[in-house]
């Protein structure tokens, strides 16, 4: 009796998939449209396009999401510098490309800007595991074509997670390493419901005590995802939500003590007592750590928390064979604070006049400072919309789009306890509010031009108001600056069977970020403009492929940091009329046989400020005192990254490969100074991936990754600040080491 209603119930679950079956196929045609997503469509660089770009799939990106941030999944790509703070890449990761920050590297989620509206930085630890949401990342190196949000100075990353999936799907991904660093991962989807409906989801926790001391992270994320689609139309809702709470680790590493120079490191905390820089009553912990795991910070909850809420809502629509529609609304919610304890050695921050108050009166006693715990907290609101229309007939393709963003901000902070007393209850010190609008309009425009020639032409006006009220150690700065920017580029592409060349030029503006804005009211920055010129070859054969880009980006009026100090104290940067990157990227990939693979990139570029002035304080004698360079190299601009895989595949269902990275020494800033470098550095790695195919599950991948083998000490990022103390100048250069050999192990389960 119970095998016959077994069989019963499994021929019900037959009959239902089959009659699922039989509906998907008869919508599958209606559905190529979205396939690719249509607002992916009308920002990524398309085949033909004449800009530098690179493609990464979904499969290598499950290779290599084992628990690390995501500029440790773009690390093999070319031009790419990474670095952590924390020092395992969980926690605060930053990207460089072509030596450009990513306040000048433009980021998209499914076409909706994502670069903090203020900051104009990239902050991938308010998205927790977005790798595990992704199906596609494109990069444009360079200017690259037209984008929503902040310019692209160095590069635009586009990300897309729309992805169609037509068949039900689960996944249970886990990942154990070093540091106690723990990725848990839930996904599932219904695969596509009655021919027209679609929903997935994802849970995720990311958790790691870090390399650093204290350097932990407590990261989670949710994503959700619901489709409608018909025959011409889909409406897609997204919601992307992000929290992360990470222990700061800021500071970085005193130089002398990465070192080991016990002189060195006697000199730095006699001079740096009771600076912004040295906590006195953590001294000790600066002679007793590790000369690679010391963190500045020891009070238990020096914690940054922020929580990020994406909701995005698109309407795709084809109006015939030829044309399309695409449009998104989308709000993204943030808030959170730090928090960070001083005490009364702390001089800059302790004192009661520095939170606006008089000293504090005790019985007899005046009291100048206290010790104290304080919060920094944002506040913000940014909405906007974005829409394309999309025109492709016979040879021609026409993309007419824009957008429109508001950024709502407020900057304010508490002192939450103070061991002196004299603040008022919940005391906010500061209030900043901000309002920042931006709108775009593009159009672009490629025509085939006979049989081997393709043109491209792209013009883009975009417009920002900014107002801010004020900033925490001068409020009475108001500023109202407004920019109108026209972006034209233009390029011409040459295909014939497997080779494509391409030329092109194009011109970006970018705007100050915030603290620029702090100068003075009468020494406000101005934008800063970039030339950029790409020229390219390249080649794909059956086996093998190769490519070789040649670029020139002069900019004008780059802001940099100098070391002058502006009105109310703080470092500023400053513009520099001139400064120019020339260089080639050569990349290539080779496939012989069925058990061997290898890909690699190499760069080589010299990156150049002219009339560089840099500025020191003069603790002797007060003020500053200047030093003027002709020409220099940029910061953080090294002039040889490459990178290398070699992939064996020695039994079916089994890869292991060597990711190797190199970054030859770089400078901390503008004047080339050899006490002021990071030096060059070459990691190995080694990953193996093993997939093993059963009838309980689709698939079940084990990822063993071992990073950095050879135990190598190096330090990819840092900062210096130099001052003139007894008749000499004095560098104190502080550096973020990474982690020695470390592991991380991954079972990814697909049902």
């Amino acid at each position: 009796m119970r095998k016959t209603f077994t069989l019963v119930c499994l021929s019900a679950i037959v009959a239902t998939a089959q009659a699922q079956t039989d509906t998907t196929a008869r919508h599958r045609d209606s559905l190529k449209l979205f396939l690719q997503p249509v607002e992916v469509r009308a920002l990524r660089a398309g085949e033909k396009a004449p800009f530098t770009k690179i493609e990464i799939g979904k499969k290598q990106i499950e290779e290599t999401n084992v628990g690390q941030d995501l500029p440790f999944l773009l690390n093999q790509t070319p031009s790419v510098v990474i670095n952590s703070d924390a020092g395992n890449g969980v926690g605060y990761t930053a990207i460089y490309i072509r030596g450009t920050d990513d306040s000048r590297i433009n980021m998209t989620l499914n076409g909706i800007p994502y670069n903090d509206a203020e900051e104009q930085a990239i902050f991938f630890v308010d998205l927790p595991d977005f790798a595990s949401s992704v199906n596609s990342i494109q990069i444009q190196r360079g200017v690259g074509t037209s984008s929503n949000g902040a310019g692209a100075f160095g590069a635009t990353i586009n990300f897309s997670t729309n992805e169609f999936n037509e068949k039900p799907y689960a996944e249970f991904n886990n990942s154990f390493g070093s540091f106690d660093t723990w990725k848990n991962t839930i996904k599932a989807g219904s695969g596509l419901i009655d021919g027209h409906f679609t929903v997935d989801v994802r849970l995720s926790r990311i958790s790691s005590d870090g390399y650093i001391d204290r350097a932990s992270s407590n990261l989670k994320s949710f994503y959700f995802s619901t489709a409608w689609y018909s025959k011409k139309s889909s409406i897609r809702f997204n919601v992307l939500q992000g929290n992360e709470k990470t222990y700061q680790a800021w500071n970085g590493i005193p130089q002398a003590k990465w070192d080991g120079n016990q002189a060195a490191l006697e000199q730095h905390y006699q001079n740096n007592i009771g600076s912004l820089y040295f906590n006195q009553q953590d001294s000790m912990n600066l002679f007793k750590s590790s000369n690679r795991t010391y963190n500045y910070f020891t009070y238990k909850n020096q914690t940054d928390n922020y929580w990020q809420n994406h909701y995005q809502l698109f309407f795709n629509h084809q109006f015939s064979e030829s044309l399309t529609f695409n449009s998104a609304v989308f709000l993204t919610r943030g808030y959170g604070y730090y928090e960070e304890y001083h005490d009364q050695g702390d001089s800059a921050n302790s004192k009661y006049t520095a939170y606006g108050l008089q000293p504090y009166v005790v019985g007899g006693d005046t009291l100048q400072s206290t010790n104290l715990i304080r919060q920094r907290w944002l506040d913000n609101y940014f909405y906007g919309s974005v829409l394309s229309l999309q025109y492709k007939k016979d040879n021609t393709q026409l993309f007419l789009g824009g957008g429109w963003d508001r950024y709502d901000g407020k900057h304010y902070g508490y002192v939450t306890w103070a061991a002196n007393g004299g603040f008022p209850d919940d005391y906010r010190y500061y209030n900043e509010p901000a309002i920042k609008i931006d709108y775009n309009a593009y159009a672009k425009w490629q025509q085939q031009l006979g049989e081997r020639w393709t043109g491209f032409a792209d013009l883009q006006y975009r417009h920002l108001d900014y107002e801010l009220d004020g900033f925490d150690d001068n409020p009475s700065i108001l500023v109202h600056p407004k920019y109108n920017f026209l972006n034209p580029k233009v390029g011409l592409t040459y295909s014939h069977y497997d080779w494509q060349a391409y030329f092109s030029y194009s011109l970006s503006h970018h705007e100050p970020n915030r603290d620029d804005f702090e100068a003075g009211l009468y020494d406000q920055p101005k934008p800063e403009v970039l030339h950029d010129f790409e020229l390219g070859v390249q080649q794909k054969g059956l086996r093998y492929s190769w490519g070789a880009t040649a670029y020139y980006m002069l900019y004008h009026d780059q802001l940099v940091l100098t070391g002058k100090i502006n009105d109310v104290g703080d470092y500023t940067r400053d513009n520099i009329p001139r400064s120019y990157r020339l260089g080639i990227e050569l990349q290539g990939s080779l496939h012989p046989t069925n058990w061997f693979s290898a890909e690699g990139n190499l760069a080589f570029s010299r990156n150049k400020v002219f009339d560089y002035v840099e500025y020191d304080d003069d603790y002797d004698n007060g003020g500053q005192v200047s030093h003027a360079y002709k020409t220099t190299n940029i910061a953080f601009s090294p002039s040889v990254v490459g990178a290398l895989s070699a992939n064996f595949m020695p039994v079916k269902h089994l890869t292991l490969s060597l990711p190797a990275k190199y970054v030859s020494k770089e400078y901390l800033d503008n004047a080339q100074q050899e006490g002021r470098k990071l030096d060059g550095y070459y990691i190995q790695n080694f990953r193996a991936v093993y997939a093993l195919l059963g009838k309980l599950t689709k698939e079940t991948d084990i990822i063993f990754q071992l990073n950095n083998v050879f135990d190598k000490r190096y330090t990819p990022n840092g900062y210096t600040y130099s001052y003139v103390y007894g008749g000499q100048l004095v560098t104190e250069n502080f550096v973020f080491p990474m982690a020695g050999t470390n592991f991380m192990l991954a079972v990814n389960i697909k049902l």
